[in-house]
């Protein structure tokens, strides 16, 4: 299965088509997603959407507000997740 981008769109995509976030004017990459309404049950059903659309899983002492701050905060720190687990990855498949 490839892997699906990690981008901001894409973070605003999940956050809005999976109704974690409803929010009344649109969502950009520096959006401020608490002010938004991102509470403790809308940051864990975001963790299992990340988990289900990126392969990605958050340990809690990842779960930071500056890295769920915006939607272009969490792609980067995402993308550097995904980033630092291929080689992993990769040996294990050898």
């Amino acid at each position: 299965m490839p892997e699906v981008p990690i981008s901001p769109p894409a973070i605003i995509e999940l956050l809005t088509a999976e109704h974690i976030l409803e929010p009344q004017e649109p969502l950009t990459p520096d959006t401020d997603l608490f002010s938004m309404g991102l509470d403790s049950m809308a940051l864990m059903q975001l963790l299992l959407q990340i988990e289900e659309h990126f392969r990605l899983t958050i340990n809690p002492a990842e779960m930071t507000r500056e890295r769920f701050a915006t939607a272009a905060a969490l792609a980067d720190f995402l993308a550097k997740k995904r980033q630092l687990a291929a080689p992993t990855v990769a040996a294990g498949l050898q």
